[in-house]
């Protein structure tokens, strides 16, 4: 592919081989004060809702409102990455999500704040995650050298391992202490702070960079159709991305579901761990969720520092990842113990961290500059769709048949599409684009 017809990016500093570690920072920085402020607004805002409503159809249109929109706007994202600023397309939706979150505030404030409000601004978030996620996605391996970036992308994802342990604690903090309307300047600050950390990133472009911010409008279909084309065409890419979505659909939904599998599996059951004794539903729950996250930190932080240095084809990695969570979660279905339990539930996290950052270096280095936006975008917008879809399926199912049944086929399941990704190495090497 003639590179002269591509956008150009690259960093001012190139001279010195590490100037790459600055703007990496930087960003990873910004991202991740982004998302805690993000996060801790998400959950304050859900809990509000719950609390206010006590309904579940308020739930279910919420929830809708959070994940479908960031899967359809994804696709326009991913083109928009590969045409336009990468940085403008990471700073431009921080600043309306803050914007429109302080309009919110100031509605709460003011008792005016409707159902529809909130569901609006939920979608809003949702779509300016649709256009941020490609950009970030696809401006990493423009700043970071390729040899470095199954590490960056580990740190990467253990930052976002930390925040799934450290954003529901402090919105659990501040909704004992604070009004939501207040609560909502959090996501403001960080966005403000992760804005200025992004903008400081110097980058130049070249004369090439003005290609795709040229070209007109009407154009970002036929982009968005040869994205689609050009993903089908590799092998490699295609595969990653349609098992991805299959295990986001029979896996990673029926995940949403261990509430009910607690409730339903351990009720009665006490577990002294020593420093605490798990008794009440609450202390269970709070368990679950820690079990899972901390095997998500522990994978991601393995990744980054041994893992970068041992591994280095992402495909089988990703390909034993998706094994192991297929293992783990029929696990979860045939746990005899709450403390079984417990422990395969922490080594469904570590899976799900091994799999995550091999899949973003794959498709960063099998996919050219040109196209790694839209790439992306079909990744998430994939995802996006596969989770809810898994969940109009499960959720339903799950008070028809034994819901531990629900995780032993889903787990099942999942592990063909390993097997599959195994066998799509082995006959399409990697190629360098």
């Amino acid at each position: 592919m003639n590179n002269r017809n591509h956008r150009k990016i690259t960093i001012s500093t190139h001279s010195n081989p590490h100037d790459w570690r600055i703007p990496v920072a930087l960003l990873l920085t910004g991202q991740a004060l982004s998302l805690i402020g993000s996060s801790i607004v998400q959950y304050a805002v859900f809990w509000y809702l719950v609390m206010q409503t006590d309904s579940g159809a308020t739930m279910t249109v919420a929830m809708l409102c959070a994940c479908v929109p960031q899967a359809v706007v994804s696709l326009f994202g991913g083109a928009w990455a590969d045409r336009w600023n990468k940085k403008a397309l990471i700073i431009l939706p921080d600043a309306l999500i803050a914007a429109v979150t302080v309009m919110l505030s100031l509605s709460i404030a003011r008792r005016i704040a409707g159902l529809a409000l909130f569901f609006v601004v939920l979608a809003i978030r949702s779509a300016g995650a649709g256009v941020q996620s490609p950009a970030v996605q696809s401006f990493l391996p423009q700043i970071t050298p390729e040899s470095k970036l199954l590490r960056v992308n580990s740190i990467n994802g253990t930052i976002q391992s930390v925040n799934l342990i450290a954003a529901p604690a402090i919105a659990a903090v501040l909704v004992n202490v604070m009004p939501l309307w207040a609560i909502l300047y959090v996501d403001v600050t960080t966005a403000v702070v992760g804005i200025a950390f992004v903008a400081l990133i110097r980058v130049r472009r070249t004369r090439d960079a003005e290609v795709g911010s040229e070209r007109g409008a009407d154009s970002v279909f036929a982009d968005m159709r040869t994205g689609l084309r050009y993903a089908w065409r590799y092998p490699r890419i295609r595969s990653v991305l349609i098992a991805y979505a299959f295990v986001c659909f029979i896996n990673i939904a029926p995940m949403n579901l261990t509430l009910i599998l607690m409730n339903r599996g351990f009720t009665g059951q006490q577990l002294d761990l020593g420093f605490t004794v798990l008794s009440t539903a609450a202390d269970k729950l709070a368990a679950n969720e820690m079990a899972w996250s901390v095997g998500m930190v522990i994978g991601g932080a393995l990744l980054a520092t041994v893992g970068a240095r041992v591994f280095h084809n992402n495909m089988v990695l990703l390909a034993c990842a998706f094994i192991g969570m297929g293992v783990c979660t029929a696990g979860l279905g045939l746990s005899p113990t709450l403390l079984v339990y417990l422990f395969v539930d922490f080594l469904v996290g570590l899976c799900t961290s091994l799999g995550s950052s091999p899949t973003f270096t794959l498709l960063q280095h099998e996919s050219t500059p040109d196209m790694r936006g839209r790439v992306f975008g079909l990744l998430t917008t994939f995802s996006g769709f596969g989770t809810p879809l898994g969940m109009l399926v499960f959720g339903p199912l799950a008070d028809v048949v034994d819901v531990r049944v629900i995780f032993v086929v889903g787990g099942v399941l999942t592990i063909p599409f390993g097997i599959w990704l195994l066998r799509v190495d082995r006959r399409w090497p990697a190629v360098s684009r």
